[in-house]
Order: structure tokens, then sequence, then C-alpha cells
């Protein structure tokens, strides 16, 4: 049994040890085994510490760690002699980074449980996020207060308490917990907000989180996946989020919190030049139809940009007008073209599909009108339609 250093006190950065055994594993790792550790090993929906093992003055990485039947396993980069003695190094600025995401966690789904009766059926504390899900549902309004009450949590800066309880004492206790335990449970309890079954090491008092943060939520299994980070993630994360609002405030020429009012200002001015645009081609369009005659076999428009809408219509125009080919191409030679054809008497979907096999084009639909896209050059389209009228 390997002796947990990280239950004892979770802020160990540094610790020495003995090597009880060191093996060749898998992909060149090395499996080390020491009488105790500081490392804790993934578990609980939280991934391993990582740091290094120094042998005298040479550093061997920790690049995962493993616990089974009591017994922590180091993957190591380098053997090392057994009964060595050695100082384990933990990559602590990660490690308190993961506690302080996974103590926010167990505030937030306390909250949730006490609130709204939710469970958190799934956690996952990844290198960028956290994400828990809730058997149920959650408006934005709820989210809002949620955050907001779990950060009072954090400025109550309440001490975290870790208890062993007997079997019997535990039968009395009211605790969330996601799986069946089996053994000797673990109860981390924060006085006030939460009491949870929970094998990772956590901050020693709230206030070590800094800041909560939910940052995402969407619809998962019937119920709810909400994404946060906190500490120094949250700080992270808003920094590039004020980063990106001042870049936007100076290109819209708009203070920092009046870029949404800046945004919409912008999005109504693109929509009236789209619709300004859309008249233009209409007209240029009207003007195209003016000269086609119903003795036409062949009728080819190509553009660069055109509206589908308008290109839809304009198919359908000159189907009134002419009985042969009609074919509107959007785009260039060098990136290909979108395209409508159409035809009131020509078998249209056989056109279309010998020319997607002669052109290397893709598309189809039901007469008199198919649509695809077509990667071959403006000659080469030309002279195939005009073949098939």
């Amino acid at each position: 049994m390997t002796e947990k250093l990280f239950y004892q006190d979770s802020s160990i950065k540094e610790f020495t040890a003995t090597v009880e055994s060191c093996m060749q594993g898998k992909d060149g790792m090395f499996e080390v085994i020491l009488d105790q550790t500081a490392f804790f090993p993934e578990g609980g929906g939280q991934y391993a510490d990582t740091g290094v093992l120094l042998v005298g003055e040479k550093e061997v990485k920790v690049v995962d760690v493993q616990e089974k039947n009591e017994i922590v396993t180091h993957y190591v980069t380098d053997a090392i002699e057994q009964g060595s003695k050695v100082t384990g190094r933990l990559n602590y600025k990660e490690r308190f980074s993961k506690m302080q995401q996974h103590t926010g966690e167990h505030i937030v789904s306390g909250i949730v449980n006490r609130r709204f009766g939710y469970n958190n059926v799934g956690f996952h504390l990844g290198n960028e996020e956290v994400t828990m899900d809730f058997d149920g549902m959650l408006t934005e309004t709820d989210l809002k207060e949620i955050e907001w009450e779990a950060n009072q949590a954090v400025a109550d800066n309440v001490k975290i308490q870790v208890l062993y309880p007997t079997k019997e004492e535990l039968e009395t206790m009211t605790y969330r917990s996601k799986i069946e335990i089996e053994g000797q449970v673990r109860i981390v309890v924060i006085p006030g907000w939460d009491s949870c079954a929970c094998c990772a090491p956590h901050v020693d008092a709230t206030g070590q989180i800094g800041l909560i943060k939910l940052i995402g939520a969407i619809k998962y299994k019937g119920g709810m996946r909400v994404s946060m980070v906190c500490g120094f993630r949250a700080l992270l994360d808003y920094n590039q989020k004020e980063a990106s609002v001042v870049t936007i405030s100076r290109k819209l020429s708009a203070k920092p919190d009046s870029v949404a009012e800046a945004v919409e200002r912008l999005q109504k001015e693109v929509e009236a030049q789209k619709e300004k645009i859309r008249i233009l081609q209409e007209q240029y369009l009207k003007g195209v139809l003016k000269e086609i005659k119903p003795e036409d076999t062949c009728v080819l428009l190509f553009e660069e940009t055109l509206d589908t809408v308008a290109v839809r219509n304009f198919v359908n125009d000159v189907m009134r007008i002419t009985d042969g080919i009609c074919g509107a191409f959007i785009g260039t030679d060098a990136e290909g073209y979108r395209y409508i054809l159409g035809s009131s008497k020509k078998e249209i979907t056989n056109i279309s599909k010998e020319m997607n096999q002669t052109l290397n084009g893709r598309g189809g639909g039901r007469p008199p009108m198919v649509q695809g896209s077509v990667k071959a050059k403006q000659s080469e389209i030309e002279a195939f339609l005009k073949a098939q009228s």
C-alpha cells in the first residue's frame, strides 16, 4: 500500500520517498512504485498529477499516475534503481488549478442539488474547462443565480473539511455520491454548501478558488451540460474575452460596453446593403431576360456572385420563354461553380448527371430544375451544355 501524502496535505509541492520497484512498461515508459507519494493518480473525473522525480541531480519526468488496489504507480521516462531515495516535485501550478476547479464543481453541484434537486451525473475536469452534467433543465436565469451564489461561497472563505466516517456514521449522513463506493468512504464537506463523496485533493478553503465562472450550457441527455472555469482559468478566460471586446470596440469605434449595440447597428446596415444589392441584381437579370428569345436553345449565365433566390427566379423566368436549356453558374474557374439548371422540355436530370460525371461535379434534383456544383472552366461547361442542346 502506498502512503498517500496528498490526503494528509493537499498543498505539498515536494516530498521524499524510496523506490520500492521499477519495471519496464509500455511505450518506453517505466512503472515506478514509491513507499509514499504526493502525486494524485487519475480518478474521480480528474486527470493525474505530473512533475518530476529527482534522483541526485537527474530529473525523471512523471507523465502519468494510476492507482490499483491501493498501490500508486508512477509512469516515468527513465528507469530508477530499486531502493533509491528520490525527491518528488509536483507541477503544483497545474495541481492547484485542478483543485480550484474541483472544489468549484462541488460548490456548484451542491447548489444545484439543494435548489433544484438535480444530481450531477457526469463530471470531467479537462485542461481548459470543467463540464458538469445535471439530470434536469436549468434556465439562463437559474444559471446566473447559481453562479452568484457559488461566488458567495468563495467570498465566505469556508474551511474545507475531510471526513472518514464509519459505516454506521455514514448511514446517518446526507451527502452526494454518483456511484456506490466500497470500503472506506471519504467525504469532502464544504460547511453550508456541500457534502460529497470524493477521492480527490481540494483547496484548503473556498477563498482559494478566487472566482467561479459558468461559461456555457447546452441541453444534454434530457438535462444540462454546464461548462465552468475557476480561479486562474477564470482570469485567463476573462482576459481573452476582454481582449476580443477591446479589439471589436476599436474596429467599430465604440466603447467596450457598447459593442453589442454597435454590432446590431452594423447588422442592420449590412442587411440594408444586401437589400440594395438584391434589387440591383434583379434589375440586371431583368435586363438579361429581355435579350432572350424563344428560339434560344441554350441560355447560360456566369457570374462571380449572385443571390441564390434571384438566380432561381431567373432560371424559372427563362423556362417560360424558351424550351431549351437554361443554366446559371455562380463562381470562378479557379474556385469552381455552384449551378442551377432548368428546362421545361429537356431531360435536365440526365443532362445534369452526365455533366457531373464529365466535369467533376455533384448535385441533383427533380425536373424541371436541378442544382449542384462543378469544378470546371467556363469554356468547358459552355461546350458541354451547348452540345446537349
